[in-house]
C-alpha cells in the first residue's frame, strides 16, 4: 500500500503522535493504535473477547517464544484471522527473514478495511520490533524516527540490542528494494547481471565436464605393449 512519505511539519506531527498522554504502569497490559488499523500489545489483551471486539480487531498476530506455546496462543480462531509466529526471544533470533510473512498479513488486513492486534507475551521488545519495521517501510522513515513514532505510543518498548541492530540493518533493505523498484532499468541490469553471472557457472561447470570427459577418454587408450622377442644390442651399456 504505496503512500506519500510525509515530510516538514507533517513528519514531525506522525512522530510525536497524539497529544500528550499520561502514562500508567497498567497502560503495558493493554494496546496502543500505532498507526490507523495497527495496534500493538501484550498477550493480556488477546485474552479477552470482549476487549478485542471493542477494539475493532479482526486480525491478530501472535509472536510467540516457542517454549511460550502452551499459554501463548490464539484463544478466538472462530472469530478473528491468527497469524502465529514462532520465535525465540533471544538477540540472536533473525527477524528480518520472518517479517515479510508478518507484513504481507498486517497490509492485507488493513487493505481490507480490518483491524491488526500485534503482540507478543510483554508486548515490551519482540513484538515492538515487527511493529516498528512496519512503520519504517510504511512511512518510509528512517529506524530512529520510526521507533520513536511507536514509542510515542506506546512507551513502555524497549527493544534488545540484536533487535535494535536488525531494525538499523533493515533500513537499508527496505531502502534498496524501493530505488530497484523505482528504478526499471536498474532492475533490468540487475537481473542481466545475475543471469550473466549464472552463464559464467554453467560455462565454468561445462568446461569442468570437458575436462573430466578428456582424462577419461586418456586414461581408457591401450598402450604399446613391450616386445618381449626384441633383439638385445650387447653394445648396450647396463645401468
Amino acid at each position: 500500500m504505496p503512500i506519500t512519505p510525509p515530510t516538514g511539519e507533517k513528519l514531525k506531527a506522525l512522530i510525536n503522535g497524539p497529544a500528550e498522554i499520561e502514562w500508567r504502569y497498567e497502560m503495558r497490559r493493554e494496546s496502543q493504535e500505532i498507526l490507523p488499523g495497527l495496534l500493538l500489545g501484550a498477550f493480556q489483551v488477546s485474552k479477552s473477547l470482549e476487549s478485542l471486539q471493542a477494539l475493532g480487531v479482526t486480525h491478530i498476530v501472535c509472536i510467540r517464544d516457542s517454549k511460550e506455546a502452551f499459554s501463548v496462543r490464539p484463544r478466538f480462531p472462530e472469530n478473528f484471522k491468527y497469524l502465529v509466529l514462532d520465535v525465540q526471544d533471544s538477540e540472536e533470533q533473525n527477524l528480518i527473514r520472518l517479517f515479510p510473512q508478518a507484513k504481507q498479513f498486517i497490509e492485507e488486513a488493513i487493505d481490507g478495511g480490518g483491524r491488526v492486534l500485534v503482540h507478543c507475551n510483554g508486548g515490551i521488545s519482540l513484538s515492538p520490533a515487527f511493529v516498528v519495521m512496519f512503520v519504517m517501510e510504511h512511512y518510509q522513515l528512517s529506524w530512529e524516527d520510526a521507533l520513536h513514532l511507536v514509542q510515542n505510543r506506546r512507551y513502555c518498548i524497549s527493544p534488545n540490542g540484536g533487535f535494535l541492530t536488525q531494525i538499523k540493518e533493515y533500513e537499508s533493505i527496505y531502502k534498496a528494494n524501493l530505488a530497484v523498484a523505482s528504478n526499471p532499468s536498474r532492475q533490468a541490469a540487475v537481473s542481466r547481471r545475475k543471469r550473466n553471472e549464472d552463464g559464467s557457472d554453467d560455462e565454468e561447470l561445462e568446461e569442468d565436464k570437458d575436462r573430466k570427459r578428456v582424462l577419461i577418454a586418456n586414461a581408457s587408450l591401450p598402450t604399446s605393449p613391450v616386445n618381449a622377442n626384441a633383439s638385445h644390442d650387447p653394445d648396450a651399456m647396463e645401468m
